[in-house]
């Protein structure tokens, strides 16, 4: 049986996300995974492909700069390229338990993206 690094779930979410490959990011995901962003908080798996979905709509590509992990602990920092705002600097942090997210904390300035969907 292959278990998987956190550093490798990130990087499988992350992709997933791109290509809008949900499905893979369920697998990913800790039934109880706690989400809190700049944007919202979702408690749960369906809450937080629900809104993974919702900024998904307009995601275009994530462009990672950095991705540092230390055991359980994911840090990936990239830009956040949508088709309603500039590209916006993001930092994202994971916390894996059992080879599944179990918390992700993001933060961003969201005005770009807040504008751009309220056009």
């Amino acid at each position: 049986m292959t278990t998987n690094t956190a550093r490798e779930i990130a990087e499988t979410y992350f992709k997933a996300w791109e290509a809008g490959d949900f499905e893979t990011m369920r697998g990913l995901l800790a039934e109880d995974v706690d989400f809190v962003g700049a944007m919202g908080t979702a408690s749960g798996v369906e809450e937080a492909l629900a809104g993974l979905k919702g900024l998904g709509q307009v995601l275009e590509r994530i462009e990672v700069k950095v991705r540092v992990a230390e055991g359980d602990e994911v840090i990936t920092w990239f830009d956040l390229c949508t088709s309603i705002a500039p590209p916006a600097p993001t930092a994202n942090w994971m916390h894996v338990e059992n080879g599944k997210i179990a918390r992700i904390r993001v933060t961003f300035d969201p005005r770009g993206l807040l504008a751009g969907f309220g056009r």
